[in-house]
């Protein structure tokens, strides 16, 4: 510890003088991307798997996409992400004759996982609605999609958003993996740095503050959205 201020200079000599800072402001930017694109997939894919397992199973139809969602489900929810972006990236989409980068590879495959996660949160979120509300819905002449669309759907975002929010931070924090298939996240800028200056200590100690910020900021956003919600229930 004694040549620490010696390896925090070697740093910023580094960030500032030898291309450094690139490195680091791609790495966020992809990390970013990824998690953000990756958790809007994940929120489309999730409320329309969470509406096809509530739906009433009294038809063949519902019975075969249920199960064809919790396939879907099981297998993204028993397989580590890492293995996911590997089959992907050398095995899967080569087959198909798809050319994909590691970012974009990335955003499919995070995406993919979180809608796995995300149905079950959704699911939750819907059956924690008072049925009633369903019942009013169709009561008024509106079909099962268009209730749950526009009125089962909202309030169960307003139930599961604190859980969303640790979705978010997940994706944040599992996208150090995603040098697996070459992408450049955070992860590889710093190692990129600690590589070239064989000093890892203060590129890894960043690091981790970045993380920590970036999810001190995701979860000040979630409780401003949550405050914002409940002055809109108090009104009504």
């Amino acid at each position: 510890m004694g040549n620490f201020p010696a390896k925090i200079e070697n740093f910023l000599d580094i960030f500032f003088n030898k291309g450094g800072c690139d490195r680091i402001m791609l790495g966020l930017q992809n990390t970013i991307i990824i998690a953000v694109s990756g958790l809007i997939i994940g929120i489309l894919i999730g409320t329309l798997i969470a509406t096809v397992r509530v739906i009433p199973k009294y038809k063949i139809m519902p019975r075969i996409l249920n199960g064809i969602c919790s396939f879907y489900v099981s297998l993204f929810r028993g397989t580590p992400i890492v293995v996911q972006l590997l089959i992907f990236y050398y095995v899967l989409l080569p087959l198909m004759g798809i050319r994909m980068d590691g970012v974009q590879v990335s955003i499919l495959v995070f995406g993919l996982n979180s809608g796995a996660y995300i149905s079950e949160i959704m699911r939750s979120g819907i059956q924690s609605v008072d049925p009633g509300q369903m019942e009013a819905g169709r009561a008024v002449g509106l079909s099962f999609s268009t209730t749950m669309m526009k009125i089962v759907i909202p309030q169960a975002v307003k139930n599961i958003l604190p859980t969303l929010g640790n979705e978010f931070v997940a994706l944040i924090k599992e996208t150090s993996v995603v040098s697996f298939v070459g992408a450049t996240d955070l992860y590889v800028a710093f190692n990129l740095i600690g590589t070239n200056s064989y000093e890892f200590m203060v590129p890894y100690i960043v690091m981790a503050l970045i993380y920590i910020v970036l999810v001190l900021i995701i979860s000040l956003g979630i409780k401003i959205m949550e405050r914002s919600l409940g002055k809109s229930d108090r009104r009504n």
